[in-house]
């Protein structure tokens, strides 16, 4: 494992740490790095939701500029994970949290929002200024941020470059908790928790018909949902699970999830 990217364990949760001083910024070795991770998560079937967090002052800054100085192209093969290893890892169904412990620049910002949930620390702050570097946030965020925020805030973050703190992203409902840097780990492993403790099959099949109906109309998504063409869905209603959550409820105990 490259030591920019550091994984820990713990009850089904998988906690991945950016480590690359100074900025946590990420070339395409780190890339291959992240992206590793992400398919440990994906692969191993004790693994349930994985936490992305970064040390120090930044959660990342995005592309390492020394890279390209050294001759990393602009449009350099990050993987089949895309730039950080998870910008387009799509078929990834298992929950992401991004625990943004501080700035989040350029693709910095691009990697939480590939997120399935992001918290915050009231510290932390997010940023596209690729604009003022003779680029564009292409790594997603001109994808993804227009369907997180009014149109309106969007174009002013993608046009200006601007920095918008925890705060600011928290009211305009892009972060999901603000809290004090302390407490941000303890935040993020407390919905990490919670996903845990649900039943797997169902949170595989929210991720696979959300992702395959985002662009539909509600008649087109009951079209999908019903025609048998997802098979997380399909599993998760033919599943020994799906007995066992109303049988535990009825029986006033908690469920023994089998994840089949």
């Amino acid at each position: 494992m490259n030591p920019a990217v550091r994984t820990e364990v713990d009850d089904g949760v998988l906690t991945i740490t950016l480590d690359r001083p100074k900025a946590n910024a990420i070339d395409v070795t780190t890339s291959l790095a992240l992206h590793a991770a992400f398919v440990r998560l994906q692969q191993d079937p004790a693994l349930r939701v994985a936490i992305i967090t970064g040390t120090g002052r930044f959660f990342s800054a995005g592309w390492d500029l020394s890279a390209a100085v050294a001759g990393e192209a602009i449009d350099a093969d990050h993987g089949p994970g895309g730039f950080a290893g998870f910008t387009e890892f799509f078929t990834l169904d298992k929950p992401v949290i991004a625990a943004v412990n501080g700035l989040a620049i350029g693709g910095g910002f691009e990697l939480a929002l590939a997120a399935d949930l992001m918290v915050a620390a009231n510290t932390a702050e997010f940023a596209l200024p690729e604009v003022k570097l003779g680029m564009m946030a292409d790594s997603g965020g001109v994808l993804r941020l227009p369907k997180r925020l009014p149109r309106a805030i969007a174009n002013e973050l993608l046009l200006t470059g601007r920095r918008m703190g925890a705060v600011e992203a928290h009211r305009w409902g892009l972060l999901n908790r603000v809290v004090a840097p302390d407490q941000l780990p303890e935040a993020a492993r407390e919905l990490a928790r919670q996903i845990v403790n649900a039943a797997p099959l169902p949170i595989a099949a929210l991720k696979q018909v959300m992702r395959e109906t985002e662009t539909q109309t509600i008649q087109q998504a009951y079209q999908t949902l019903r025609g048998g063409s997802l098979p997380a869905y399909v599993a998760m209603l033919k599943s020994e699970d799906a007995k066992e959550g109303p049988r535990a409820f009825a029986e006033k105990r908690l469920p023994v999830w089998r994840g089949r």
